[in-house]
């Protein structure tokens, strides 16, 4: 990756969601394209800075990248070399989120934004574990996993992060998107392409 410009690798992460993006995800109401637009929009008018509005439209790049060994670096993937097939028949790697935050760091995208995407599972982990009220999120839009208990000593740890409210911020934008009623139409996709390539890290 090291030897594309930054125009080319953000078209090449932009195609990947274009493409892949086009997958239903809920049936008959919006695509992943639409769901990730539609996060990155509500980021952009919470006032969210540029590389936390990239994280809201990356939130499930980790659902569209090929197996690690058709673009790792190397850069230790042997440790999470666990195939599995998501909901649509695609192969990825456990975990999804972390994969792909490191797919974005491995493009050059800022720390943070990494950060936050790779943090998508354990922050849905996070909150099924202490939000006992099942009043915060809608649930059934959640991704199931296995396991969802996290142990009190990572809940502690995961809140005392310096982007813990980030974190939180990101998922609940992640699932408002999903609730199409009422909500405008997002930009589009390429609204955002000078924000990714002015965000590349070299």
């Amino acid at each position: 990756m090291s030897t594309m410009t930054p125009e080319q690798r953000v078209t090449k992460v932009f195609e990947l969601l274009e493409n892949s993006g086009k997958k239903e995800y809920i049936a008959g109401r919006l695509t992943r394209l639409d769901q990730a637009l539609q996060a990155a929009q509500m980021a952009k008018n919470g006032g969210a800075d540029e590389e936390t509005i990239l994280a809201a439209l990356f939130c499930n790049i980790g659902c569209y990248i090929p197996p690690a060994e058709e673009w790792s670096d190397a850069r230790g993937m042997e440790r999470i070399k666990i195939t599995a097939v998501d909901m649509y028949g695609n192969d990825h790697i456990i975990d999804i989120s972390f994969n792909g935050g490191e797919y974005l760091r491995q493009l050059g995208f800022p720390n943070k934004t990494c950060v936050l995407v790779e943090s998508n599972v354990i922050t849905k982990r996070y909150i099924l574990a202490t939000d006992h009220t099942r009043s915060v999120f809608i649930y059934d839009v959640l991704t199931p996993m296995d396991p969802w208990v996290v142990s009190p000593d990572q809940i502690s740890k995961f809140k005392d992060d310096v982007l813990f409210q980030y974190k939180i911020q990101l998922l609940k934008w992640e699932i408002a998107a999903a609730d199409t009623i009422d909500i405008k139409p997002a930009a589009a996709l390429d609204t955002y392409r000078d924000m990714a390539i002015r965000n590349i890290q070299i």
